[in-house]
């Protein structure tokens, strides 16, 4: 009959073995992502985790997909479109470092009254989600994506971050970037795109697979009010 006293031990030290690897397993993750980040400040992102997630959201599904994603220069993408992103998505983008704790603050009071209307993730958290963790939700998922951020800001810097985020965002079912999202909803170049259709643009990007531009302009006269307030 075997002896339960030297049972126990085995599984200890099974156990201690199985963290460490796991910890290890984790590092060489993070230090994986965080050479991909970095390396993004030279080489444009061919693909990002939600443009996989959605290809194989389509084959599992067995529904038609097709993809437009064109990467293209910041200084290509109207200023109008830039600004009206960052009215849209983060506000404070130019004077945070990667956190705005002002509006997290806000998010958390809210959750605690059950009265959560807006979420707290700046452009360089949204566009660490894009490029390593999808659209999937949760305390894992955010606790990665935070200690990238730093990441991302200290490799890349603010015009990058805005040119790679511009560029791989979803605007709506398969297209991804500005100059597809304007080429399908307006039918014009990036660097072409006015304030009123900036505006619409940016109005969908907290749900681009359900909002249109043309149904947003209650929220797209939100965002130019902003605008103008940011000096722009």
């Amino acid at each position: 009959m075997p002896n339960s006293d030297t049972k126990t031990p085995r599984r200890r030290s099974f156990l201690r073995s199985f963290i460490r690897w796991l910890f290890i397993g984790a590092v060489l993750l993070w230090s994986l992502a965080a050479l991909l980040l970095v390396a993004t400040r030279w080489l444009d992102p061919p693909t990002t985790a939600v443009h996989i997630e959605r290809r194989l959201q389509a084959w599992i599904h067995h529904a038609a997909y097709r993809e437009r994603y064109k990467f293209i220069p910041l200084s290509q993408i109207s200023a109008d479109l830039q600004h009206a992103v960052i009215a849209a998505e983060d506000t404070h983008y130019y004077q945070h470092h990667g956190f705005d704790w002002h509006q997290i603050q806000i998010a958390a009071e809210d959750d605690l009254e059950g009265d959560r209307t807006r979420g707290a993730s700046t452009i360089t958290q949204q566009l660490v989600k894009n490029l390593f963790f999808g659209t999937s939700r949760s305390i894992v998922r955010k606790g990665a994506e935070a200690t990238l951020v730093p990441v991302a800001e200290f490799a890349l810097g603010k015009q990058r971050i805005l040119e790679i985020y511009l560029n791989v965002v979803e605007w709506g079912p398969g297209i991804y970037g500005a100059e597809p999202a304007c080429r399908y909803y307006d039918q014009t170049a990036a660097r072409n795109i006015d304030r009123q259709q900036a505006a619409r643009l940016a109005a969908i990007l907290p749900a681009p697979l359900k909002r249109r531009p043309e149904r947003m302009n209650n929220y797209s006269a939100i965002i130019l009010t902003r605008m103008r307030q940011m000096g722009w």
